[in-house]
């Protein structure tokens, strides 16, 4: 009674902060982090603990469910090259070079361990990028990019973060069983993306006379679709994304404008209240993870933190404009131009954009749930080491990339466009 008591106080606290932050022109998400920390402070205030399994199960499916309804389908498969360079190899090559600098860095950390905290903050968070890109104007094609991103890198840091825990654990890392497990996770994801999306078709059009129904199926659907998934031992986080492009194609051909409308005010709803909750939970969970921490290692340990976050803005940045520069090339090489991976002018990725898509890289729930999702024990029932510090710095890391990086995004997104943010492109 007590944690549903504290969750209608932040829902009501989340709404007015919304206001306060349109009001003052900044990102919500900031503005809700700083209340989340500054209410964890509180003495004696009562913390609801973050549960993986819910953040997994309850909020991640609804949320890349509106995303990926929301994304045009067309743009996101014309752009698919970029996204999955972001998206895949982004996010090996981040876990890399995290892994590879906290090993040296931080006093007692393992290669096993370096990993799994390269792992936890390898992926973009969908909600974060979302939450802050969406009310500064920019362009559809960059939209596009960072959400379809978003969309799919959590199923490849899922995969890393689970070969890395399992080296933490004692198992052999061996590449050819982890590249083929991979396939296996994205491919079983996409099978029962497209199943379940065809057998809720198939539901809708029996229902289809009846609002609340066709309403009630396309609510529950993300949550089945991810639960079946995850049960079927493949990627939920795929399952879901493709559902949500079929849907949405589904509803342009057999929706009436007048139903639409009603899924897209339930959907904003939902959404609205799960994004606002989230940020709240990112703030609140750091007074939790300090009074786990040896408070001698506190200073030094976000001074990794703050490293890390610049290391990870580094690799981005080379990645996008190495993708940039793959384009171009391929965009004048005849023969590339007649096969079938063809690029289109519309796919480059101007100066502007690679600097705006750098900057955009925030972490955030995915990240702090899988760290605090970390195994207590080891095989032999000896205490995890470092858990207390992967968890404390991951979360020190996500709290920096929202809120440092979304303060200057605005400030860049000008520098570089040359237009007041807020302005459509």
């Amino acid at each position: 009674m007590t944690n549903y008591t504290i969750i209608l106080i932040l829902l009501g606290l989340m709404v007015l902060l919304n206001v306060v932050a349109d009001r003052i022109k900044i990102a919500s998400p900031i503005v809700l982090i700083i209340a989340g920390i500054a209410v964890g402070f509180i003495p004696d205030m009562p913390v609801p603990e973050i549960d993986p399994e819910i953040i997994f199960l309850l909020f991640l499916p609804p949320l890349l469910y509106d995303a990926a309804f929301n994304i045009h389908f067309k743009d996101f498969r014309e752009n698919l090259g970029t996204i999955s360079a972001l998206a895949i190899g982004l996010v090996f090559l981040t876990t890399a070079g995290v892994a590879v600098l906290s090993y040296y860095l931080i006093p007692g950390m393992t290669w096993p361990l370096s990993f799994v905290l390269g792992a936890i903050l390898a992926a973009t968070d969908a909600v974060a990028a979302i939450s802050i890109t969406r009310n500064l104007g920019l362009p559809k094609h960059t939209v596009t990019i960072l959400e379809g991103e978003s969309l799919i890198n959590d199923a490849s840091a899922l995969v890393a973060y689970r070969f890395a825990v399992a080296a933490v654990m004692g198992t052999s890392f061996v590449w050819w069983k982890a590249s083929l497990t991979f396939v296996l996770l994205m491919a079983g994801g996409f099978l029962v993306g497209m199943i379940l999306g065809k057998l809720l078709a198939v539901i809708l059009r029996y229902v289809r006379k009846n609002t609340m129904a066709v309403l009630a199926f396309t609510l529950l659907a993300p949550f089945t679709t991810y639960l079946v998934a995850e049960e079927l031992e493949v990627s939920g986080v795929i399952a879901v994304v493709i559902l949500g492009f079929g849907v949405s194609m589904l509803s342009e051909r057999q929706f009436s404008p007048a139903l639409r409308h009603q899924s897209k005010t339930i959907w904003e709803v939902i959404v609205y209240l799960l994004n606002g909750l989230i940020f709240i939970f990112i703030g609140l969970e750091f007074p939790v993870v300090i009074r786990n921490v040896d408070s001698s290692r506190f200073l030094p340990y976000i001074g990794y933190a703050f490293l890390i976050t610049i290391v990870t803005i580094l690799i981005r940045m080379m990645r996008v404009f190495a993708q940039r520069r793959r384009l171009e090339k391929g965009f004048r090489d005849p023969k590339m131009q007649r096969s079938r991976r063809a690029i289109t002018e519309s796919a480059l990725l101007s100066f502007q954009e690679s600097v705006i898509i750098s900057w955009s890289g925030m972490r955030g729930i995915v990240s702090l749930a899988i760290a605090i999702g970390l195994p207590t024990h080891l095989k032999d029932g000896s205490p995890l080491p470092m858990r207390n510090d992967i968890i404390f710095i991951a979360t020190v890391v996500v709290i920096i990339t929202i809120l440092g990086q979304g303060l200057l995004l605005p400030g860049i997104v000008k520098n570089v466009t040359g237009r007041e943010v807020g302005k459509g492109a």
